[in-house]
């Protein structure tokens, strides 16, 4: 059971007061500390584990799904640029496993059979999707204090629509991220070659924060604030995942020793942990957005101690300070 304090729902604040005058009266600092703190205690990292075994069973189908429907359009440049965009992003080993995916995409788009392939990865996509943002609604609504779901029905719907939403966003964002100079040629080439290389990454860092904010809007099963007042979380949550990316491909294509342990499995482990990471990464930035608001209702203190578990006998609570201070704590 979460032990994260319930945020109280601020819709019924005063609507005039603005996301940056928050963040400015609280600290970045205490923010990004508190919802570390947040994401401990509502069991965020097991969440994550849940959430990145997910991810890997709709990858792989995604891949090929994408690939085999540029293949069977003949559209080699999009084709390209989904390759380019995993390869560059997937760390190390972890891109041996999308290139045997790219193939099976390629083959399958380029048989008589492709459509038939197609319809078999599809639904493959549909339920992994669908069932990785279900578990984003679960994992969401620990981290804001709230212990029960939606209706089976219900959360699986909004879990299906996030996936056509934010997933799309996301999607854009690996893909933007990745083309480099495929439309308009390589860095040095032309002024507009290199403005490209160089704005692909702000505009795909925005693309993937505004799917987070769109995902950290619709997923908790509660009232949530508007937009900018999540556009923190969700900016944290993007340069997290950006930040664990570049580390792990460093780390995997610097280290002799992760091929050799794991040998013929040592992609499918690139995968799963950097899936684990970038998990750890969403969630972390869903939890500063949890904080946000917290402390905009008064109500900062990430730990709810009448929750803590017998295990901690000598726990003390420990107050939050400045939380009482803050001019939206009256409800």
């Amino acid at each position: 059971m979460s032990t994260a304090n319930l945020v109280p729902e601020t819709i019924d604040l005063t609507a005039d007061e603005r996301a940056i005058d928050t963040i400015r009266a609280a600290g970045a600092k205490t923010l990004l500390r508190d919802g570390l703190q947040r994401l401990r205690v509502a069991d965020g990292f097991s969440h994550s584990r849940a959430m990145a075994f997910q991810l890997v069973l709709a990858l792989i189908p995604g891949t090929i799904v994408l690939v085999a429907i540029a293949s069977e359009l003949r559209w080699e440049s999009l084709s390209n640029a989904i390759i380019r965009s995993v390869e560059s992003l997937a760390p190390g080993p972890t891109a041996d496993v999308f290139r045997e995916a790219f193939g099976q995409g390629e083959d399958a788009g380029s048989t008589e059979s492709g459509w038939t392939a197609l319809s078999v990865a599809g639904p493959a996509l549909l339920i992994a999707g669908t069932t990785a943002f279900g578990q984003v609604e679960r994992t969401a609504n620990r981290i804001y204090g709230v212990e029960a779901d939606r209706p089976s029905r219900r959360k699986y719907t909004v879990a299906a629509l996030m996936m056509l939403t934010a997933g799309t966003l996301s999607g854009l964002y690996f893909l933007i991220v990745g083309l480099g100079g495929a439309w308009i040629g390589d860095v040095g080439e032309s002024p507009w070659a290199t403005a490209w290389w160089i704005l692909r990454w702000p505009v795909g860092l925005g693309l993937l924060a505004a799917a987070n904010a769109l995902v950290f809007k619709i997923s908790p099963k509660r009232s949530q604030p508007r937009l900018p007042w999540l556009a923190f979380g969700g900016l944290v949550g993007a340069v997290g995942s950006l930040l664990v990316t570049l580390l792990l491909t460093l780390y995997l294509n610097a280290s002799e020793g992760f091929g050799q342990t794991y040998g013929a499995l040592a992609g499918f482990m690139g995968v799963l942990l950097w899936a684990y990471a970038t998990s750890i990464a969403m969630f972390y930035g869903l939890a500063c957005a949890a904080q946000l608001e917290a402390f905009r209702a008064g109500a900062a203190a990430p730990r709810d101690e009448t929750k803590v578990s017998e295990s901690e006998p000598d726990a003390v609570p420990v107050p939050y300070g400045t939380a009482a201070m803050h001019p939206g704590g009256s409800r």
